[in-house]
């Protein structure tokens, strides 16, 4: 029996990591962004007529659960990031940055460098997820994913997932505190 657990068990490990699978991800971020300075977050909801490709509960529910990992407290109350998404269902033109990644420009000292555009051509089927700083009124960050071979299911939850996951992962800062030892700065204003 103890023979049969084993392989077993790599079994259903190896093919639970088979239902993942990393997405291209392209993201930018603004230079004025606190990345370091974030505790709170909220889910951007529209108002007025609903625009169904800026609506959707396991997109919400898959952000939501990325930043609780990451130690972010949901609050409707003033939150420091506004978190939106936008599920493009046709092809477009979207403008991007060059810029370096960002680990390597938070340990630059934050210098503020040149936003060098680029043009990026994004296939049917992508998923563009927003961080806004409420405070600045601005766009901080954004991340975008298509698949390689076609377009994101958006009818497909399994895919979803795999696009919010692929493009948060880009996202690596913790909360605000989050990390034990570490105090949340104290900030005017909030």
């Amino acid at each position: 029996m103890r023979n049969l657990v084993t392989p077993l068990f790599l079994v259903i490990l190896l093919s639970s990591c088979l239902g993942y699978k990393e997405l291209p991800v392209e993201y930018d971020y603004s230079y004025r962004g606190n990345f370091k300075k974030y505790r709170t977050f909220e889910i951007m909801r529209p108002l007025g007529l609903v625009d169904s490709s800026m609506v959707n509960a396991v997109i919400e529910k898959s952000i939501i659960s990325r930043m609780r990992f990451l130690g972010y407290k949901q609050s409707e109350h003033r939150p420091h990031l506004i978190i939106g998404f936008k599920m493009y269902t046709d092809s477009l033109k979207f403008n991007g940055y060059d810029q370096p990644e960002i680990e390597v420009w938070m340990k630059s000292q934050n210098a503020e460098l040149n936003y060098d555009q680029k043009k990026v051509n994004l296939k049917s089927g992508t998923l563009l997820i927003q961080f806004f700083d409420r405070r600045q009124n601005r766009s901080i960050w954004q991340g975008y994913a298509t698949t390689v071979y076609g377009g994101i299911d958006f009818h497909n939850n399994r895919h979803l997932k795999n696009a919010v996951i692929s493009i948060l992962d880009k996202y690596r800062f913790w909360a605000d505190g989050f990390i034990e030892g570490a105090p949340p700065t104290e900030e005017k204003g909030l």
